[in-house]
């Protein structure tokens, strides 16, 4: 049987967990109405009790160690379930409110025209949508679940993918005239989305490009100003299948190397709708409930909007 382990005192974890949120020694001391001088002897009390060490100076702040990567995930998930048992016993009767982040692409095609009957899974509670791009802290954000863009790789939540978001390689109808393989492609600016340094790599290594570097490219933050930088000829975008179709029609864009020169790629490489949370929030029976329905959804059989 495994020895159990001497837990250093709550009050370390409780200033590890705002450190480790806020990336800084002064943020953290405004949000536990101490000062910065407190916190860094309460942090340095922890490193002496764990025997590691857990921040180190980065830049302009605090980076944190391996270990206390490894061990933020566990205090903060059981900082939240503090917050869940606590609110349920203080407000057994306050109405429930469910934090719902979607991404803006799929919940314009996908969501918005299955929310009536989205919402009537959890009729007695209170559902607040929003739309945040890129979420850093689902606690700190005050979010419950989110559908986020991207491969699924977020260490610190619950993730399960809905949704594959296969891309098609566009451009203003001009520059397609001068774009007749793989290879013209580097002739020009790549566009790349902010969330996602490796997709442009991957997909020139799947078309037999020899990759270079992307820093100097024309990064945007959204797959709106991704497809509007396209059709304005800013240079070569990654636009969603559905918006590509349609614009190509309009004659918008073109594919200058084909609409599915892109659809055998390693599903690996393809990024996607993924849903998102933690176990503590899975622990509510409405939070529950409403990741189950969007788990259970055949997305890809679902005529989007």
């Amino acid at each position: 049987m495994t020895a159990r382990v001497r837990l250093p005192p709550l009050n370390l974890l409780r200033v590890f967990h705002a450190v480790s949120r806020h990336r800084s020694l002064r943020e953290a001391a405004e949000e536990l109405l101490v000062s910065p001088q407190d916190v860094g002897q309460q942090i340095r009390l922890l490193e002496e009790a764990l025997g590691v060490v857990l921040f180190e100076q980065g830049g302009r702040g605090i980076r944190l160690t391996k270990s206390a990567i490894t061990l933020s995930h566990y205090v903060n998930a059981g900082f939240e379930s503090f917050d869940v048992g606590v609110s349920r016993i203080i407000n057994p009767r306050e109405r429930v409110r469910i934090t719902l982040n979607v991404s803006p692409y799929f919940g314009t095609h996908y969501l918005l025209p299955r929310l009536g009957l989205f919402r009537q899974i959890v009729p007695d509670a209170e559902i607040e949508l929003t739309s945040v791009v890129d979420i850093v802290d689902m606690e700190r954000e005050q979010i419950d679940l989110a559908v986020q863009w991207g491969y699924g790789d977020r260490m610190d939540v619950v993730s399960h993918l809905l949704l594959r978001d296969p891309k098609v390689i566009c451009c203003h109808p001009n520059m397609a005239e001068r774009i007749d393989s793989p290879e013209d492609l580097l002739r020009f600016s790549l566009l790349q989305p902010l969330r996602s340094k490796r997709l442009w790599p991957d997909i020139l290594k799947y078309l037999g490009v020899k990759a270079r570097e992307l820093d100097g490219a024309l990064t945007l933050d959204d797959a709106e100003t991704m497809r509007l930088a396209t059709q304005e000829g800013l240079g070569v975008g990654l636009i969603s299948v559905l918006e590509a179709e349609e614009d190509i029609r309009l004659g918008r864009l073109a594919a200058p190397l084909g609409v599915r020169v892109l659809a055998g790629m390693p599903a690996e490489t393809v990024p996607g709708f993924y849903l998102i949370t933690t176990k503590a929030k899975q622990r509510s029976k409405h939070i529950a409930a409403v990741h189950r329905w969007l788990q259970r959804q055949d997305w890809e059989n679902i005529t989007p909007a």
